[in-house]
């Protein structure tokens, strides 16, 4: 129970300094001072704060669009491991459960956009859905290439701490899967090159589009899940390329969450250097990935 209890802990108080990190370092890049680190928690409790409006044109699943986005990485969180620190629940095949539980989310929120009638929403519920179908296979080769090297369907095996030996032996693969997978970070979390979160421009939004119509303390859960779906898939980058297990509980959440850091600072560099890319482009980088993925699982066949 107590493992439990600091796995969220760490997930719901954590997740939002994620996004401020990547502000302040794309504020950084542009000489700005830029908002202060806390304020993603601000903007949380400003939005809670507010009351709900929903269109009476809408129905329930307008409403559960949210709710659902808000619960599923909670779910996502306690199948994987924070680093060296267990998941507080494991099972032979949970990688499936982990991945199509970001797919249930994406459903609702697809359907919550299509619910208002709105034809900008459903062109970006369109946009979203085609994306994340080509981003899909990505993720699950990545994760075949990972069972293969751990012998286990697990998410707590294939994170475990043979990747440290792993690395030694299988360093190409393993490498092809963090560049595959920070990709796919980018990719579902709306980010640039692929997306632009602060875009206001209809014809090019992608995510923020779907979301037009939300306000309040349904805005605050979108925006609350998303910074946790974030740190969630991150938590694969940062295992893989930090796979230390010191033994000291508090070391290895600090090692963890320092990772979490880091790859949100290469999130916000990422965004600073590069240019959102075509959409047409989108497709064939996504497809890309798809392909280098596999090549990884060809070399764990040798």
């Amino acid at each position: 129970m107590l493992q439990l209890l600091l796995h969220l802990l760490v997930l719901l108080l954590f997740a939002p300094l994620m996004l401020g990190v990547i502000t302040k370092t794309k504020a950084w890049f542009a000489g700005r001072i830029g908002a202060p680190l806390l304020q993603p928690y601000w903007d949380l409790l400003r939005l809670w704060k507010k009351g709900f409006v929903f269109s009476r044109t809408t129905t329930w699943v307008f409403r559960a669009g949210p709710v659902v986005g808000l619960v599923i990485p909670i779910l996502a969180a306690l199948l994987i491991p924070f680093g060296a620190l267990s998941a507080p629940f494991s099972f032979n095949g949970d990688l499936i459960l982990f991945v199509y539980l970001f797919g249930l989310s994406r459903f609702f929120t697809a359907a919550a956009a299509l619910d208002t009638g709105s034809s900008f929403e459903g062109m970006g519920a369109v946009r979203e859905v085609t994306f994340s179908c080509l981003a899909e296979p990505t993720v699950l080769f990545g994760l075949i290439v990972l069972a293969r090297l751990s012998d286990g369907l697990a998410l707590q095996n294939l994170l475990g701490p043979h990747l440290s030996q792993a690395w030694l032996t299988m360093s190409a693969p393993l490498g092809l899967v963090v560049v595959c997978l920070l990709i796919v970070v980018l990719v579902e979390n709306s980010r640039i090159p692929f997306d632009d979160p602060n875009t206001h421009l209809e014809l090019t939004m992608i995510h923020e589009v779907m979301v037009l119509d939300h306000s309040g303390p349904a805005l605050g859960m979108i925006l609350y899940g998303a910074a946790m779906k974030m740190m969630v898939l991150g938590a694969l980058v940062v295992r893989l390329v930090l796979p230390l297990n010191t033994g000291m509980l508090w070391l290895d959440l600090l090692i963890f969450l320092g990772g979490e850091l880091l790859l949100a600072v290469l999130i916000g560099v990422i965004e600073s250097i590069m240019a959102r890319l075509r959409m047409p482009r989108i497709p064939q980088m996504l497809i890309g990935t798809t392909l280098l993925s596999a090549f990884a699982l060809v070399l764990t066949l040798r």
